[in-house]
């Protein structure tokens, strides 16, 4: 789950009528039936669901319109490097509709996983496969890479204290040890890899792996820590101890998807909504 353009971005434009995003998903794909079309959304973007054919996204906010084109670049790299599953292709240029951005992708068939089931080894193989691509000078160009955005002190000196008492103490203690983790290489990181966004047959085998907006080149624990959408007892045996550890480490302060959120270093917007929602997961989770 994304936080970071909640967080981050200005107000949302006002909210699209079905008849409308359906206009866009027509104007994209000339031709193509809309009968079976449903709809979905993200933090990001309006989709337009047309099974069998593609998934149309329009923009929410105005950071995902003005993102957008580089998000389908990235994309366009990611699906070229030869991942053992499939990646959405954009099939359609970014297109303006007044304020929006839109764009159709392919699709990609198959369902999410029931949380906390899972099978290890196919777990480890997406996880493999993922931080094994090669990091092309392309690819650094289009991702962000948060290993100087200061993410660290942005939670230190902006979340940490308006956390209730109770937990700022072991909070700093556990973002201290994730801010001082000894570096790894930069690996591609997807940084939203658990839910909807992973889709498997109906035998357990990995089929593709959708909304790769969040990717970045960071460490590859992060996408180890996502994937405990399946329980960390399935990650245990999916991944090296080290990678196990550095995961649990990245959850610890806050939950990964929360830190995500400020890998990019950008200021938090809406700093109070960011602590309840950190505040309801400590409560849950910790």
């Amino acid at each position: 789950m994304d936080f970071s353009e909640d967080m981050t971005d200005s107000p949302t434009s006002a909210a699209l009528t079905t008849n409308e995003l359906l206009e866009i998903a027509d104007a994209l794909l000339p031709g193509h039936s809309l009968d079976n079309a449903r709809g979905t959304e993200g933090n990001l973007h309006h989709v337009v669901l047309l099974p069998g054919t593609a998934a149309v996204r329009v923009s929410k906010r105005p950071s995902s319109a003005q993102e957008m084109p580089r998000r389908m670049e990235a994309l366009r790299e990611i699906s070229q490097a030869g991942l053992p599953f499939a990646v959405p292709e954009p099939l359609t240029p970014v297109t303006r509709f007044g304020e929006r951005t839109a764009v159709a992708v392919s699709w990609i068939d198959g369902e999410a996983q029931p949380e906390g089931q899972g099978d290890p080894d196919q777990i480890g193989k997406l996880l493999r496969a993922v931080r094994e691509v090669t990091v092309t000078p392309r690819l650094r160009q289009l991702l962000n890479a948060p290993r100087e955005k200061g993410w660290a002190e942005v939670l230190a000196e902006e979340v940490i204290p308006r956390l209730p008492d109770r937990w700022r103490d072991e909070c700093r203690t556990r973002l201290e040890a994730a801010r001082d983790l000894e570096a790894v290489p930069d690996a591609l990181v997807h940084g939203d890899l658990c839910g909807a966004n992973v889709h498997w047959s109906r035998d357990g085998q990995l089929i593709g792996v959708l909304d790769w907006d969040q990717a970045h080149l960071f460490d590859p624990a992060i996408d180890a820590a996502l994937m405990a959408w399946h329980g960390w007892d399935t990650i245990r045996k999916a991944v090296d101890p080290e990678t196990y550890r550095r995961a649990r480490i990245y959850d610890a302060p806050f939950d990964v998807g929360h830190l995500v959120g400020v890998l990019d270093g950008r200021p938090l917007a809406n700093v109070e909504g960011y602590v309840r929602s950190i505040v309801g997961w400590l409560e849950k989770n910790a």
